[in-house]
């Protein structure tokens, strides 16, 4: 319990006196995943909302692949990235390997799914409530798109900070196609993942405490967001 507690004490001094090693993994982390989480809703939430209003054949089966990609392992996002990304593969020539937009790319794959989806469940929601409204004024279903995504964005801001989430905690694929060097591909997670095994305990617990206050923050800002959003909407009613 003292070893614990002088690990911990030893932590809050690198998080407090603003060790660079610490801060320069912390902002790697968040431009990484900030990063990913903004290419991924830009795919993501066109894509699931026209799944929500369109109807065409296959249209389940496609909605279906989807959420079952939300449980993708990440360790096979990472083989498949590490695959494509290395000499003998087929964009081998970018020399991408082992670099930040290495680990961008894999978390795109890995949170584009779940921003789809949330983003298909959030959109098909309103549809049904505004569709008859939004065809009487001519709007057709496609064009409905932009107005139901804008009319659902405090719903979407979940699906967010779940891609987020996911982001930033991930490990495995990051790793293989990142490669943990330091100063150029260390990020958090793979950071904790190392200086546990190598018993530096410290290092490990002020990422691991930096990370937790993120998770808490974001959580806390999207839920009052969301709040003074309901909020609004009732005074308007």
């Amino acid at each position: 319990m003292q070893d614990f507690a002088q690990e911990f004490s030893l932590a809050l001094r690198l998080i407090l006196t603003g060790d660079p090693d610490l801060w320069e993994i912390v902002l790697l982390s968040l431009q990484v995943s900030l990063t990913a989480v903004v290419i991924a809703a830009a795919i993501a939430m066109p894509l699931g909302a026209a799944l929500a209003v369109l109807r065409f054949p296959g249209r389940r089966a496609v909605i279906v692949l989807i959420n079952a990609l939300m449980g993708l392992p990440p360790v096979v996002v990472g083989l498949l990235v590490y695959l494509s990304l290395s000499r003998s593969g087929p964009l081998g020539v970018l020399q991408l390997l082992y670099t930040p937009t290495a680990m961008i790319i894999a978390q795109v794959l890995l949170v584009a799914p779940i921003i789809t989806a949330l983003t298909r469940q959030t959109v098909e929601t309103l549809d049904a409530e505004y569709a008859e409204q939004l065809r009487s004024l001519g709007v057709s279903r496609l064009a409905s798109v932009p107005t139901l995504l804008w009319d659902g964005r405090l719903a979407l801001l979940t699906a967010l900070l779940a891609g987020f989430g996911r982001a930033i905690a991930e490990v495995g694929a990051v790793i293989m196609v990142g490669g943990n060097i330091n100063h150029v591909t260390r990020v958090m997670t793979t950071t904790i993942a190392l200086e546990t095994s190598k018993g530096n305990l410290a290092l490990a617990l002020a990422l691991g405490t930096i990370l937790i206050a993120l998770a808490i923050t974001v959580t806390a800002a999207v839920s009052a967001l969301v709040e003074r959003g309901e909020g609004a909407e009732v005074r308007h009613a």
